[in-house]
């Protein structure tokens, strides 16, 4: 009989080649999302495969390394920088006797420490057991015997079905109270249309600075920080952009890539506030060399969930940690398709407070904020790294900006 072992914080990161790019930031990247989770990396393990191993999904040869690693630096804890199945799960933490989390589950701890607001809270609660339903199957022994109560379970119910049976019905209030503070967001949204006003949201990769920018238009304060999903409740404020015209602004969740779809799922309510924008601010990290797969990550997310059709500007935040200047690039019809600045050291920000004055006023000399907006804000930009004018040069001795 298999008890999952307790989880420690002295972890070995493992990250697998199997045909993805940029192995180097996955890799900074989960260094990162064990920081942000508590853990401490003291080992990290590579390797290239044509394909996962169906049991161990590393296999028993690199298996035995990560054992021999966790012994060497008296490590407690594995993480994967993949999405493992229950199984896999299960049979690597029987063979190396410690817990083993995979990319999943490590994306949603780091969820269930940052959420504050009651429905930030559902929400990842929501997840967490719409991923905990995949592991009930045969993950655990201990989950098949049988256990006697009043009250609980039917004649002879085993413990794995009373777990999933509980599950279901917490699964079930969760999404009902969801449903009612959705509702509560849709009347709000409705009292917004009615005045006419435009609505923006800010998106983009997860660390870009989306919370700096917001607070630097705003002056709202919100939480921003150096680090991984610093921001997950939506924050929004209404902002004057000039002429008598204003806009309401709303910062929103980090997008990332192989975002768990469960958190995509439990965090429909709150994405919903982007795909109902008029328009899109697409906060991108210009001093990151793995830009462009993470605009793409990002608009991989906005078409699942029915935000690929909002029109979107690009701001390329953190120039000054490279030898970029503020700008605007335009299209050859003069729509604005990138603005680049500092949300760190202001510059550039009033080429972006500009570019919204001027979509708000032909929003509201239009027949409606949306109508309007669709024709007067850029079309959606894939292609956002093939400026030639553009050369990435980081900034010697430059410090990582916040959001």
């Amino acid at each position: 009989m298999f008890e999952r072992p307790a989880s420690g914080e002295r972890a070995v990161v493992v990250q697998l080649d199997l045909g993805q790019d940029a192995i180097e930031e996955r890799l900074s990247e989960v260094s990162l999302l064990a920081a942000s989770a508590g853990a401490v990396v003291v080992a990290v393990i590579g390797g290239r495969r044509a394909a996962p191993d169906p049991a161990l999904f590393a296999g028993r040869g690199k298996v035995d390394e990560i054992g021999q690693t966790l012994r060497a630096h008296e490590a407690d804890l594995v993480i994967f920088n993949h999405a493992l199945s229950p199984a896999q799960q299960r049979n690597l933490e029987h063979t190396l006797e410690c817990r083993v989390v995979d990319r999943t589950a490590l994306i949603l701890d780091i969820f269930a420490l940052r959420a504050k607001s009651h429905e930030g809270k559902l929400q990842v609660e929501l997840a967490q057991l719409s991923h905990l339903a995949t592991r009930l199957v045969r993950g655990w022994t201990h989950l098949e015997r049988q256990k006697g109560g009043i009250g609980l379970r039917g004649p002879g119910e085993k413990q794995l079905e009373t777990d999933r049976r509980l599950l279901g019905a917490r699964v079930k209030l969760l999404k009902t109270r969801l449903g009612q503070l959705e509702k509560q967001r849709r009347t709000r949204r409705r009292a917004r249309n009615r005045r006419e006003m435009l609505s923006v949201s800010l998106v983009g990769y997860t660390n870009a600075g989306k919370s700096t920018l917001f607070n630097a238009l705003t002056k709202a304060g919100s939480y921003a920080a150096d680090q991984l999903f610093a921001t997950l409740d939506t924050t929004s404020r209404r902002l004057y952009v000039g002429s008598g015209n204003n806009v309401v602004i709303s910062d929103t969740v980090g997008f990332i890539r192989d975002l768990p779809h469960a958190l995509v799922v439990a965090f429909h309510a709150t994405l919903e506030e982007t795909a109902q924008a008029d328009l899109l601010l697409h906060v991108v990290d210009v001093a990151s060399e793995d830009r462009e797969a993470q605009i793409a990550s990002v608009n991989d997310v906005l078409h699942e969930i029915g935000a690929a059709s909002v029109p979107q500007i690009q701001v390329w935040n953190k120039i000054d940690l490279t030898q970029a200047g503020p700008a605007v690039v335009q299209d050859s019809y003069g729509r604005i398709e990138r603005i680049f600045l500092s949300a760190r050291t202001g510059e550039g920000l009033d080429l972006l407070r500009a570019a919204l004055a001027e979509v708000a006023e032909v929003a509201r000399a239009g027949s409606g904020a949306g109508d309007a907006a669709q024709d007067s804000i850029p079309s959606l930009v894939t292609d956002a790294g093939s400026d030639p004018d553009f050369a990435f040069a980081p900034a010697a001795g430059s410090d990582l900006g916040v959001g």
